[in-house]
C-alpha cells in the first residue's frame, strides 16, 4: 500500500475549477470534505476500502459535488482545488483548506 500512497502523492496536483469542468461529462468528480486527508482518501479508493469509503459517503465527507456547489463553482472558475486521480474517479479537495 506504500508504493500507492507514494504514487499518489507524486500525482497530486493543484488546479482551478475551469480546468476540472470536463470530468463533469463522465461523472468522475467527487469531493473529499476538508477534514480527510485526500491522499488518504484516494489510498482507500485505490485499495477498494469499502468500509472506509462507505463510512466517509455515510457521513457526507466524501460525495459527487451538489448542484449549488457546481453552479458556485461556475462563478469562480479560478477556486483552487487539490486534485487526484484515482481511476475512474478524479477526487478534489479545495486548496484553501489545505
Amino acid at each position: 500500500m506504500s508504493q500507492i500512497r507514494e504514487s499518489l502523492q507524486r500525482d497530486l496536483a493543484e488546479v482551478c475549477w475551469r480546468d476540472l469542468r470536463i470530468h463533469l461529462q463522465r461523472d468522475a468528480v467527487i469531493i473529499v470534505a476538508p477534514e480527510i486527508d485526500i491522499i488518504d482518501a484516494g489510498v482507500a479508493v485505490a485499495g477498494d476500502d469499502k468500509f472506509l469509503v462507505e463510512r466517509w459517503v455515510s457521513a457526507g465527507q466524501v460525495a459527487k459535488p451538489s448542484k449549488e456547489q457546481l453552479e458556485s463553482w461556475e462563478n469562480e472558475l479560478d477556486k483552487p482545488f487539490r486534485m487526484l486521480i484515482v481511476q475512474p474517479f478524479i477526487l478534489i479537495q479545495s486548496a484553501e483548506h489545505a
